[in-house]
């Protein structure tokens, strides 16, 4: 994809708003970032959850109680954002693409 980001911003909501070359404004919710990260680790503990069996009580972390952010944003060349989180978590590297297809419209 070509479109390249010409503005972001953090929002009151939460979230990250992020306006492309095309004119476009996408929201990202900071779970939905987070949920969304591509990393290995990720990968391998979305793969690890799905195999638990369903029904159970999830017991949360200290961690996992307090609100998320994203504490910083940083370009990978041309093709991508590296996201770090208030949880610590900031090894995913999102590319443009990514960002495109999980980011939301934001109403005009």
């Amino acid at each position: 994809m070509d479109f390249q980001p010409t503005a972001i911003k953090l929002t009151e909501n939460r979230s990250v708003e992020i306006t492309w070359s095309d004119g476009e404004t996408l929201n990202y919710p900071f779970g939905v970032l987070r949920n969304a990260c591509p990393c290995a680790t990720c990968r391998e503990k979305k793969r690890a959850e799905e195999s638990k069996p369903k029904g159970l009580l999830q017991v949360l972390s200290a961690a996992e109680t307090v609100p998320l952010a994203v504490t910083q944003m940083r370009p990978v060349g041309n093709y991508a954002y590296n996201i770090n989180f208030s949880d610590g978590h900031s090894s995913g590297l999102f590319t443009m693409d990514l960002l495109r297809e999980i980011g939301k419209p934001v109403p005009s």
